[in-house]
């Protein structure tokens, strides 16, 4: 099977693309993200349990997890540039029509809306950004696409706790989607100078599914069972630290959103950048650069769940989300350049679409049981729990990389133009 690259796009217009991309996955986090800063004021004005506030993240995770890996065989046989727009118009709508909603069945029924729409996008804009960047820059790039979504996990939760602590917030979902809709304007008229890659052998002989091809693959299959779990504590912080903040401190809704954000998000942001370009470098000296920097996430993360869940003060807590934050940067800017190591190039966005598929079910459940357990359990020792599940995942990252990598990446690289 042929894995050679596209040409990658000249530097200013790969340079352009990246940042007209950052713009819209900010969008998109904004638009998921907001609600769950609003809790206690759903709670109140909807009359929504423990239990349906929990679904409010499952319902989107679930739905956009079988909807990643369709847009992903989607995206690589048709035009990329007009999925990510569609996507991004369809998100936007949905948000607005978020801040009518009048009952908790109306509210998770659009929650599974946005993420049929949404499921559209990041398969989509990851294998954009790949395929306009030479193999050797692809960490860097996803990196500094990726510090959209901690730019829209923070923007959109103050934003959203906000609102809500001034009676608004079905006006946030009103602002956030009417914004989306503008942004669509410029973004659609840039994309229409991008080279149409999944378009190009449209008159050819049918192709398999990408899945027959991408779970066929050893370490592929391997990236599918460690990325949920980390994906599982990333999404039980995303949907119930808030809250968890807001009641162990007193805090207001916008403060706890901006706690249980910041600390995170913005270390989060340093460890992408220093992730990705780190991989790029050692890449020139082992091709498993990217999956040892995921193993060392792992690990490192693991003591600091453990510690968000357990500390005694804000302050401490605060510390413990920062070294998440960090460290968790390590694996979320390698994990798609890691995939598209060992998978042929003409399946990168269903790579995506699959490990998006796997991760957004399980971390479905992250959201469900925070509520589920939080009045028995507690999300402290779900944290705790979570923690040992990063360190056997680190583990067999570590036994992935001595005894089948290898093999994988010599199979889909040997062309020159994958170095």
């Amino acid at each position: 099977m042929s894995t050679s690259d596209a040409p990658p796009l000249p530097a200013r217009q790969a340079t352009l693309l990246v940042v007209l991309m950052w713009g819209a996955y900010f969008l998109n986090y904004c638009d998921r993200q907001a609600v769950f800063a609003m809790f206690p004021s759903l709670r109140t004005d909807l009359g929504m349990t423990d239990k349906q506030l929990g679904l409010t993240g499952a319902m989107f995770l679930w739905v956009y997890a079988f909807g990643c890996p369709i847009a992903g065989q989607l995206a690589d046989r048709f035009s990329k540039r007009r999925l990510v727009v569609l996507s991004l118009a369809l998100w936007s709508l949905i948000t607005m029509a978020t801040g009518l909603a009048q009952s908790a069945f109306t509210l998770l029924a659009l929650r599974a809306a946005m993420g049929i729409s949404e499921s559209l996008f990041m398969p989509t804009a990851i294998a954009l950004t790949a395929n306009a960047h030479p193999r050797h820059l692809r960490s860097r790039a996803i990196s500094v696409l990726t510090t959209a979504q901690i730019a829209g996990t923070v923007g959109g939760s103050w934003f959203g706790g906000w609102m809500a602590d001034r009676g608004q917030w079905r006006g946030a979902f009103f602002v956030l989607g009417a914004v989306g809709l503008l942004y669509a304007v410029p973004y659609f008229w840039f994309l229409r100078s991008v080279p149409e890659e999944g378009a190009q052998n449209k008159d050819s002989e049918p192709k398999p599914l990408a899945a027959f091809i991408l779970l066929r693959i050893n370490t592929f299959r391997l990236l599918c069972v460690v990325f949920p779990v980390f994906v599982f504590g990333l999404w039980l912080l995303y949907g119930w630290l808030p809250t968890f903040l807001h009641d162990k401190f007193s805090l207001s809704q916008a403060d706890a959103a901006f706690n249980a954000t910041i600390f995170v998000q913005l270390t989060t942001a340093i460890g992408l950048l220093c992730g990705g370009s780190l991989a790029d470098m050692l890449y020139r000296k082992t091709k498993a650069s990217r999956l040892w920097l995921m193993s060392a996430s792992l690990v490192l993360c693991a003591p600091c769940l453990h510690a968000l869940g357990n500390s005694d003060s804000l302050q401490s807590t605060r510390l413990a989300a920062a070294g998440f934050g960090l460290f968790s940067g390590l694996l979320m800017g390698n994990i798609f350049p890691a995939a598209f190591d060992i998978v042929p190039s003409e399946t990168r966005a269903s790579a995506v679409g699959i490990l998006n598929f796997c991760a957004a079910i399980t971390s479905g459940f992250a959201t469900l049981y925070g509520g589920v357990l939080k009045q028995t359990m507690g999300i402290g020792r779900l944290l705790s729990y979570t923690a040992l599940a990063y360190t056997a995942a680190a583990v067999l990252l570590v036994f992935g990389i001595k005894k089948i990598f290898r093999s994988d990446f010599t199979r889909y690289n040997a062309t020159p133009e994958n170095p």
